[in-house]
């Protein structure tokens, strides 16, 4: 018999057991959930039942009696993968007959190899699953590394569920960050780059948002000067000098670029209203415009693509923000929006009331608001003409259920309001089955001990930075541990363990919490990490390779040390976390997951011999724990992105 989960049929039978004693002990009853759960120690069962203490309360009885009672109405002639029922304290735990439900395990986990763990849904959807879309104006950085990480996560193991997953990439080009960086680059003459191309367009970014910023800042203590303001002028003079010394820190690092860049825009009395101009006429289609912010956010997506590449991240559609601008499909949603109760002009400037759509259509319980949590309007069109991000995005995400029938925005949770009011802009304009399907998958950010980020100032450490790092350390490491491999092997070695590092690091903690970024937590082949899941993953192939060929029947019932039982079990369990990890889209658990097999695996390796086993029959069943060991930490690796690799 081969199952693709296992312990989903012991549970069922537990279940079973259980339904009909209980028909017997209590035919009028009405039959609640069960939950039968997982005892801490495997000394207790497999499975326990706390249906007793409710049944007590009920029946006017001991917990423990009624246990006994229960337990006295089971048929054992049942009994498949059920080795005894047993009443302990009020509880009734079941224990599991390891010789039958170990070779059920392996033996599945054998034939079914890559595909083990994997249980396909009945109701296949397609899926977009937006990630990553970082703004083209410099290069992706350790703060913004997670995302992506994240987000290729959950479309592996959505697919592995046997949705059709589609992942897209949102360029974000319209607006006045754009420009700013279009505006340098147009400047400069337009040059290509002779370096990265993302990293050069971040430096033209981050040198032009400084030197506009002067000039603004100049001209505003000026004004204030002459008003007698003091109060105004000494914290517009304290920001006009944190400017002054971030240019002193351009001018240090990047001598040239500055150097272009200020003879360019230096002496310009108003760059702003060339930079709003230009925002305006790229919304509006100039082809002037669309020509130079384009061609500089080209540049920067080609470096995102070769940073992307190196991960094995790839995308099935790149999205521009403009083009839905340019389609006129944003203008459809402002006059459809504009249409109904819930859009109000405030001056110039036109707004959507989100609160009252909440409370109108009664949406709070059903999103988890409280009712006394008064939602912020959102802003649609600003004074001068322009959209904001948040209005594009309605008309985007309108696009993208046309093309799906969810849609999943991997996007921080510093946006968390932002999608909130996108969802209820999609019930104001009658969308409801597309915000019912619309997820806001929300992730905290990544933080450096001691090291604040920012895009503006120039401040941030790059993503390839951060994966050069931790391939060079790789690579001491490996040299360290193995002194007799070849350069070739080494190089390869810490390539995959320096980006499985750094992958795992930001998908093991719970999205809703921070991480910090250290190397010591990141690249310790000690304990819960890449490269200790990785080792664990070549230590049990290097047992196998040493087994000259596969026995074709093994006793699997000699398997009855406790870790063994522990280990089966554990396997067992993979496709339930695999189930869990995909409904309620929690891509963490497989990291820990795997990081508590390795731990298992790790600790019966040094407690008991494999290949030099007391007998050959014992050793056979050894090796297929083993090869069943290794391939669902292979399995898992995969859902998380990381190379499970042979040798290290």
């Amino acid at each position: 018999m081969i199952s693709e989960n296992p312990f989903a049929i012991f549970r069922n039978e537990s279940e079973s057991i259980l339904i009909k004693a209980m028909k017997n002990f209590l035919p009028q009853m009405k039959l609640n959930n069960l939950q039968l759960k997982k005892p801490p120690n495997i000394d207790f069962g497999q499975l326990a039942s706390s249906i007793c203490f409710g049944l007590g309360k009920t029946l006017h009885k001991k917990p423990l009696d009624v246990a006994d009672s229960l337990v006295a109405e089971i048929d054992s002639s049942y009994f498949d993968l059920i080795e005894k029922v047993v009443s302990a304290g009020g509880y009734i735990n079941f224990h599991l007959n390891f010789s039958k439900f170990s070779t059920l395990t392996l033996l599945s986990i054998k034939q079914l190899n890559k595909e083990y763990g994997f249980v396909k849904t009945r109701l296949p959807e397609k899926i977009i699953i937006e990630h990553t879309s970082v703004n083209p104006l410099h290069p992706i950085h350790v703060g913004q590394a997670r995302n992506p990480i994240l987000g290729d996560a959950l479309a592996r193991i959505l697919d592995q569920r046997g949705h059709s997953v589609f992942r897209h990439y949102y360029i974000d080009d319209v607006g006045r960050q754009s420009s700013v960086v279009a505006y340098g680059y147009d400047k400069l003459g337009r040059p290509q780059p002779n370096e990265k191309s993302d990293h050069y367009v971040g430096k033209i970014y981050t040198i032009t948002c400084c030197l506009v910023e002067i000039i603004r800042l100049r001209k505003k203590v000026s004004k204030l000067e002459l008003c007698s303001s003091s109060e105004e002028l000494l914290k517009a003079n304290t920001v006009l000098d944190e400017w002054l010394s971030i240019r002193e820190e351009l001018k240090q690092k990047y001598p040239s670029l500055y150097s272009a860049l200020f003879e360019k825009i230096g002496s310009e009395i108003n760059p702003d209203e060339d930079i709003i101009k230009l925002n305006l006429d790229y919304e509006n289609g100039s082809p002037d415009a669309k020509n130079l912010v384009r061609s500089v956010s080209e540049l920067c997506l080609k470096g995102f693509k070769e940073t992307q590449k190196r991960i094995n991240i790839f995308y099935d559609s790149w999205d521009w923000e403009s083009d839905l601008v340019w389609s006129k499909k944003v203008i459809n949603v402002l006059q459809k929006l504009r249409s109904s109760p819930f859009v109000y002009s405030d001056g110039d400037v036109l707004k959507f009331n989100s609160e009252k759509v909440a409370v109108s259509l009664a949406l709070k319980p059903k999103l988890g608001l409280r009712e006394d949590y008064e939602i912020p309007s959102l802003t649609l069109i600003r004074s001068d003409g322009t959209t904001l991000y948040t209005t594009r995005d309605i008309a985007y995400t309108q696009w993208k259920f046309s093309q799906a029938e969810k849609v999943i925005n991997v996007i921080g949770m510093e946006q968390s309001l932002a999608q909130l009011q996108l969802k209820l802009a999609l019930y104001a304009l009658g969308d409801q089955d597309y915000a019912d399907n619309f997820v806001h998958f929300a992730y905290n950010l990544v933080s450096l001990p001691g090291y604040k980020m920012s895009s503006r100032r120039g401040h941030y450490i790059t993503f390839d930075e951060v994966l050069d790092e931790a391939i060079e350390r790789a690579y001491k490491e490996v040299s360290k541990r193995s002194p007799n491999l070849s350069e070739k092997e080494k190089q390869k070695i810490s390539n995959f363990v320096g980006i499985g590092a750094v992958r795992y690091a930001l998908i093991d903690v719970d999205p809703s919490k921070p991480v910090v970024f250290t190397w010591d937590r990141v690249l310790n082949f000690e304990t819960n990490s890449a490269p200790y899941v990785q080792y664990t993953h070549a230590r049990a192939c290097s047992i196998l390779r040493k087994i000259e060929c596969q026995p074709d029947n093994q006793n699997l019932s000699l398997l009855e040390k406790k870790l063994e039982h522990e280990l089966i079990l554990s396997l067992s369990s993979f496709p339930d976390i695999f189930l869990e990890a995909a409904e309620y889209l929690k891509p963490n658990i497989i990291a820990d997951y795997v990081n508590t097999l390795a731990d298992k695996f790790n600790s019966f390796y040094n407690a008991f011999p494999v290949i030099k086993a007391e007998t050959t029959e014992l050793r056979d069943a050894r090796v297929l724990l083993t090869e069943a060991i290794k391939i669902v930490i292979s399995n898992a690796l995969a859902l998380i992105g990381v190379f499970a690799p042979d040798r290290m």
